[in-house]
């Protein structure tokens, strides 16, 4: 039976690995998979990590070095894997699609909370407080969405926001053919757009897509929606123009300093990234923490997906989602 070493892991993983990992030895760590971590790696056949780990050059050959044969990634992104590095030593998979639907229903939560300032009503109401003075929101109907980012969790936001009533316009470097979306610059979509979600991979030309220029370019007024990738916003630049009052608010999922806070409870320490800090405390702010993915389908079929990519493996098949330089789609 082959072992397979999970890191990050929390007992909502468990729950799905253990109904479709019977056929492996799994020991599950709650520790990150870093160059440090990899040290334990030593006997195992196989590796599942998540997305805040930091898998390295090192940490890729201090796997190698222990026999390890495969990195799984349980999650679409693989922007924190070495991927030049891991090339001849591991195989490296991951899931491409596990649940377009959860991702973008709680990037429509996200929006709907936000414009209705739903969570402060909540907080309000529970303290019996029945006051609606600064709650007014805007009607979603008839503004424009502009979506960065086709793929299919884009394409399913763009679905959702058409049956709002909303005014589609995107930007993707590689639009889809024949979907009826329309395509428009990047300063289009930023001039044009009373809400701007990100929904496209972490890559060399999309790292802070959203900068102090991106930001000085949209409307005042505008919502943003990050549930991508923390690092596709300048953060520090978010503060400054949400300060300056000019965009409605921002509700963000991810945030490009999260690994080591997002999954752990720290409600009773200390926070050191005062940018973090202080647009929690942005009454126009609405943060959730990498949970748009959490949903019992996903989880169910990203579990199923990594067997599945284990189960290839190890039987000598094509590996259908494989990640690599050489490997086309990819």
């Amino acid at each position: 039976m082959k072992k397979i070493a999970f890191f990050d892991t929390k007992p909502y993983d468990r729950t799905y690995f253990d109904k479709y990992g019977k056929n492996y030895e799994i020991t599950y760590f709650e520790e990150k998979l870093n160059h440090h971590t990899a040290k334990i790696t030593e006997g195992f056949d196989g590796v599942c990590a998540f997305v805040n780990s930091n898998i390295n050059k090192m940490a890729i050959e201090r796997m190698h070095e222990r026999g390890v044969q495969i990195l799984a990634m349980r999650c679409a992104g693989f922007s924190n894997v070495d991927i030049a590095a891991a090339a001849g030593k591991l195989a490296v998979v991951r899931v491409p699609a596990y649940s377009p639907h959860a991702v973008a229903e709680h990037a429509l939560a996200l929006l709907l909370a936000l414009n209705r300032r739903i969570y402060r009503a909540y907080i309000r109401t529970r303290d019996f407080n029945f006051n609606i003075n600064g709650l007014t929101g805007i009607d979603l109907y008839g503004k424009t969405a502009g979506i960065i980012g086709t793929g299919k969790i884009g394409r399913t936001f763009i679905d959702l926001c058409r049956g709002l009533g909303m005014k589609v316009i995107a930007y993707d470097p590689y639009p889809a053919e024949g979907s009826g979306i329309e395509y428009v610059s990047l300063d289009t979509l930023f001039r044009e757009s009373d809400v701007i979600s990100l929904h496209c991979p972490l890559t060399e030309s999309s790292y802070h897509i959203i900068d102090r220029e991106a930001l000085g370019k949209m409307k005042d007024g505008a919502f943003l929606l990050n549930t991508s990738r923390g690092a596709l916003v300048d953060s520090e630049a978010l503060l400054e123009v949400l300060t300056a009052g000019k965009l409605r608010g921002a509700a963000l999922d991810v945030y490009e300093e999260e690994a080591n806070l997002f999954y752990e409870d720290m409600s009773d320490k200390i926070i050191k990234d005062d940018t973090l800090a202080l647009l929690v405390s942005r009454p126009n702010v609405l943060i959730t923490s990498h949970q748009a993915f959490l949903t019992e389908e996903a989880l169910d079929n990203i579990a199923s997906v990594t067997i599945q990519n284990f189960d290839e493996f190890f039987a000598g098949k094509p590996l259908k989602n494989e990640v690599c330089i050489r490997c086309a789609g990819n």
